[in-house]
């Protein structure tokens, strides 16, 4: 018997083992992976069997061909939703193209291949065939069928199976009868060819349509005159040249009369204004007269008949209650729209630059190939030291994308010194700004110009929140990128972390001291969870590092609330929504002597060391993937190594977000942000050359410190895939630390396998008895766990380095 739920996730297995794995996957689903044009062809798979109804699948696959097989219970039929992708249903030598959205009806006894072209998502269900043939008025054709696209009961469907798609794994037990009896009736429905294809397709609805056409219209006209006190029954009539009588009539029909309807629209608009902060100004007796009614005290009495309370008092609740909508607006990631994700898709489709000509382009021949691995493994007996500065040219601000043009381009072995700069650094301009050009050239923002434009990965002209270009969609200020010569898809590349130092103040007045901010935010942990007044808030609180040399902890000065600041473009922002915006030190509160016996133990770090994504188009920084970024994670200090999977020519490395310390979990949604400079050395491997270490299979971001292996688990190992189109939303939704610790068991298991060539049995105890796991952060949207993995516990350790032949030492 199946269990009830259960999912498959690629990071399970070994690059190797996957293709088997995927196949038997899909064989309990009584599917069949046929034929594939790449390597890459396991997905991911999240089922659920409900007892004695239907069972759902929603699979996120890559291009390859899926055969629905006969099941080994013949009364079942399936039902696939393309959610999302490019795909066809081949039938002999027709094809028929989906598109998102449509549905394919599939018969129990035939192979029927499912050709899928791009990423692609789907939901397949498997309906018991018994109760279908029962609702049928024809009888059920064995064929497989496309359902019309274009047709009314199609529309409906598709709508609640991709409502299924989104609430299965929550769903439960109780709601399956219910749900499946509503979806055979649909289905039957449309296979019985009786379902409409227009709104006014069945007999006598010309009528009805029309009724309710014109019972719009007159309530639209009542709607544009709310604010009149004199107005009647008879003003609507005349104006839409009828009756009273008729009117009348209409409203009745629908259950209500002419005077209810215009007393609740009247009363919803105050209700409105109540709670709109840009009424504010308005006194209760003005937004009483502004929506027609005569007299305060009848108003009042009507308000409170209809929502409970008095004005006056729901006025104040919903001032207390403004954080909560303030967070919809100010959220994370994309809203939720379809016109939104059309402007996502748009931005995909234009990349942000172009890359300049054969840096990203395949080899043209065998020779280019052989001569891009003979520059990568050249010896690095004197390598080169390349220092970038972090100026408005040299980084990007929020985004991540294969298409940025690369800043500098390095050989394998060489040194680089990056700077980084810390995108809290407005919270005290004086402090970690001021006097410093290249900070000032990157902050720079005037009611004339803002030097860096984009901040997020949202469109430019800022049509989505307001806030600002990029709007926010991504905070970290990335320095880069850095393209490695010979970098290609499937190698690995070594970020030895060789230095870590802090960018003094060039303020005179504070010399040979570095600061940073540590912001509470609306995207952290507490803010729902203050236990005192006022509530919510945010509160960034400023630290000071004091000598040039000797700097192991960090000492609060001050810390004041956050008030809305406007920014020089004239946006107003009420939460910490946009980077960089300067704070006006004449508008904030400072409370000085907080934490005044308390020293923080410096741990820096980069929260942000990013190769650029495999996917098209600008992929937000703040969810961390497979291609690092944002792990934030502060044991990958000095004198530690990252390990990054290669997924595009060039590697194309960016550093950013610099802390100057961070505790496991960073809860309120920022570390000590601090700019710092690091010196790197960067190492590629070539992946055949890596077959015999214990590199050989890491397609994950890996830390190394002198003593431990670091494996990250995020809540989505590749949430751009699992997650589809609307991935940039989604993730900052569906994140949780359960998720993420199976990623990082998963991860875990399978690194102790192929690296320490550990049986199942032996990896899952020697996880339960000696390896470390943590919360990295709850922070940055797709969730972190990581798993500490002890060299002392391998007597061979000391023996046994991670890459074949002599490394240079970090």
């Amino acid at each position: 018997m199946s269990p009830k739920r259960w999912a498959f996730s690629p990071e399970t297995y070994t690059v190797a083992a996957r293709r088997d794995a995927w196949s038997e996957a899909l064989a309990r689903l009584s599917l069949k992976c046929e034929e594939t044009v790449s390597e890459d062809v396991a997905g991911t798979l999240t089922v659920r069997h409900f007892a004695g109804s239907f069972t759902a699948a929603r699979l996120a696959a890559p291009p390859q061909i899926i055969l629905t097989m006969p099941p080994q219970e013949s009364v079942t039929r399936w039902l696939a939703l393309l959610l999302e992708g490019d795909m066809h249903l081949a039938r002999g030598d027709q094809r028929s193209k989906l598109a998102p959205n449509d549905v394919v009806f599939g018969g129990a006894s035939e192979f029927t291949p499912l050709v899928i072209h791009t990423n692609s998502q789907l939901l397949v269900l498997a309906l018991p065939e018994t109760a279908l043939r029962t609702r049928m008025l024809d009888s059920l054709s064995p064929r497989d069928a496309r359902l019309p696209p274009n047709a009314v009961g199609t529309r409906v469907l598709s709508g609640f199976l991709r409502t299924v798609s989104e609430t299965m794994e929550d769903m439960q037990e109780e709601m399956a009868r219910p749900l499946e009896s509503t979806l055979l009736e649909l289905l039957a429905q449309m296979l019985t060819g009786t379902t409409d294809t227009t709104p006014d397709s069945q007999p006598g609805s010309t009528l009805r349509q029309g009724t309710a056409r014109t019972l719009h219209r007159l309530r639209g006209a009542i709607e544009q005159r709310l604010g009149d006190p004199a107005l009647t029954i008879a003003d609507i009539a005349a104006a839409e040249g009828t009756s009273v009588r008729y009117v009348q009539k209409l409203f009745e029909r629908n259950g209500e009369s002419f005077l209810h309807f215009l007393r609740a629209r009247r009363l919803e608009r105050a209700r409105e204004d109540l709670t709109d902060p840009v009424h504010s100004h308005l006194s209760i007796s003005d937004i009483c007269f502004r929506w027609g009614f005569n007299d305060a005290a009848h108003f009042s009495r009507a308000f409170h008949d209809v929502f409970g309370v008095s004005p006056r008092n729901f006025r104040r609740a919903a001032t207390a209650e403004m954080a909560d909508r303030m967070l919809q607006y100010a959220n994370r990631g994309w809203p939720e729209a379809p016109s939104l994700l059309r402007r996502r898709k748009a931005l995909i489709e234009e990349p942000v630059a172009t890359t300049p000509s054969g840096l990203h382009s395949d080899p043209s021949s065998a020779a280019a190939a052989r001569e891009e691995d003979r520059l990568c493994r050249r010896a690095s007996a004197r390598p080169c030291h390349h220092h970038l500065r972090a100026t408005e040219t040299t980084v990007h601000w929020g985004y991540f994308s294969r298409d940025i043009p690369p800043v500098l381009e390095i050989e394998s072995g060489d040194l680089v010194t990056i700077e980084t700069l810390s995108q809290h650094a407005c919270d005290d301009y004086d402090r970690m700004v001021r006097g410093d050009s290249g900070a000032e050239a990157v902050f720079h923002w005037t009611p004339e110009r803002k030097a860096v434009d984009r901040r997020g990965a949202g469109p430019l002209d800022a049509t989505v929140c307001g806030r600002g270009a990029g709007e926010g969609f991504g905070v970290h200020i990335c320095t880069g990128p850095i393209a490695v010569r010979g970098a290609r898809p499937s190698d690995l590349l070594e970020l030895q972390i060789v230095d870590i130092n802090p960018r003094l103040s060039a303020n005179s007045a504070y010399r040979d001291k570095a600061f940073g901010s540590n912001a509470a935010t609306w995207w952290g942990l507490q803010y729902g969870e203050l236990a005192s007044g006022p509530r919510p808030r945010e509160v960034i609180t400023i630290y000071e590092v004091e000598g040039a040399d000797d700097w192991s902890s960090a000492k609060a000065i001050y810390s004041y609330p956050w008030v809305p600041q406007r920014d020089p473009f004239g946006v107003v922002h009420h939460l910490m929504d946009y980077p960089g915006v300067p704070v006006d030190r004449g508008a904030i509160q400072p409370t000085y002597g907080v934490l005044a016996n308390v020293r923080i133990p410096v741990r820096p770090h980069f929260g942000v060391m990013a190769v650029a994504p495999r996917e098209p188009g600008l992929i937000d920084s703040v969810p961390p993937g497979y291609f690092g970024g944002n792990i934030d994670n502060w044991r990958a200090g000095k004198g530690t190594r990252l390990y990054l999977p290669v997924n595009v020519p060039g590697a194309l490395l960016s550093v950013g977000d610099p802390h100057l310390s961070q505790g496991d979990g960073e809860v309120s949604g920022t570390a000590i942000e601090c700019s710092l400079t690091g010196v790197f050395r960067l190492v590629l491997h070539k992946r055949q050359d890596l077959a015999s270490s214990i590199l050989a299979d890491v397609t994950y971001p890996l830390i190394e410190t002198p003593d431990a292996w670091i494996v990250h688990g995020f809540s989505y190992s590749n949430y751009l895939t699992e997650l589809g189109e609307a991935a940039q939303s989604d993730i900052y939704k569906k994140s949780s630390l359960d998720l993420a610790m199976r990623d990082a068991f998963r991860k875990t298991r399978r690194f102790l396998m192929t690296a320490k060539g550990l049986s199942e049995d032996e990896a899952i105890s020697l996880m339960s008895a000696a390896v470390d796991f943590g919360i990295t952060q709850v922070a940055d949207g797709n969730w972190g766990v990581h798993a500490l993995i002890r060299k002392a516990l391998f007597q061979d350790c000391s023996e046994s380095p991670l890459v074949p032949g002599p490394r240079t030492q970090a």
